[in-house]
């Protein structure tokens, strides 16, 4: 299945079906959706959330009610600076450090600065659960983004840090929608999901697609790096 076709596909049944929820239009996004708070409360009852004390999440929209309940949990969260354009390339939200009556705001895109210390790499704390947003994600782990390779990229930096290992699980919330009966490719800097959570599933994939081990030196352009400075300071 071609990806991009499949991303097209989905976006538009989202907004046709009147699943989507803002921001709109879900095109070219990460889609929020609508019960994405009930995919948290879902993915915040298995034991791999139970167990995590730092979790890394992406900053989309649908995960907002992710990031808001690890903060009231106690959690510290990581995002990533978009495009990790910065030296400092991950924002640190550590709920200790953060009044109880602010988390809702703390982990928004338009206030995470206010509340964040803003930290390189090395500075991250080992990561016990990763959470990323989907376009669209099969029941065997493969899972199709919308297409820029931030995603990716920013787990195999951790990886290369030793932030995060084969074992660390990764999850990802989406609506019933968007997962996929679909002959998805998953490339070599592709990570597959262990558990795709929707309102109404928990879905552990026990996917046979391997976790990148680190970067792919090979498939970054000279533009891609020269835009990213923590690529530029790990280049071997």
């Amino acid at each position: 299945m071609d990806k991009q076709n499949l991303r097209e596909r989905i976006w538009d049944y989202l907004e046709d079906e009147g699943i989507a929820r803002f921001p709109f239009p879900p095109h070219d996004r990460i889609p929020n959706f609508a019960g994405a708070a009930d995919a948290a409360d879902r993915l915040a009852e298995t034991g791999e959330w139970e167990d995590a004390a730092a979790i890394k999440a992406n900053p989309d929209a649908p995960q907002l009610p992710v990031r808001r309940r690890a903060l009231r949990e106690g959690k510290t969260v990581y995002m990533a600076v978009p495009r990790l354009r910065d030296d400092e390339p991950f924002y640190e939200l550590d709920p200790a450090e953060i009044p109880p009556e602010e988390y809702d705001s703390a982990p928004t895109i338009s206030h995470v600065e206010s509340y964040a210390r803003q930290i390189g790499p090395e500075e991250v704390a080992s990561i016990d659960l990763v959470v990323s947003g989907s376009v669209a994600v099969t029941e065997v782990g493969a899972r199709v983004g919308k297409g820029e390779g931030y995603s990716d990229l920013e787990y195999a930096v951790l990886r290369e840090l030793e932030l995060v290992g084969e074992e660390t699980p990764i999850a990802t919330t989406v609506h019933d929608a968007q997962v996929v009966d679909e002959d998805v490719a998953v490339e070599d800097h592709d990570v597959p999901m262990d558990l795709v959570v929707t309102p109404t599933r928990t879905i552990r994939t026990e996917t046979e697609f391997e976790k990148p081990d680190g970067l792919f030196w090979g498939e970054l352009s000279e533009e891609r790096i020269a835009e990213i400075p923590v690529l530029q300071s790990h280049q071997s």
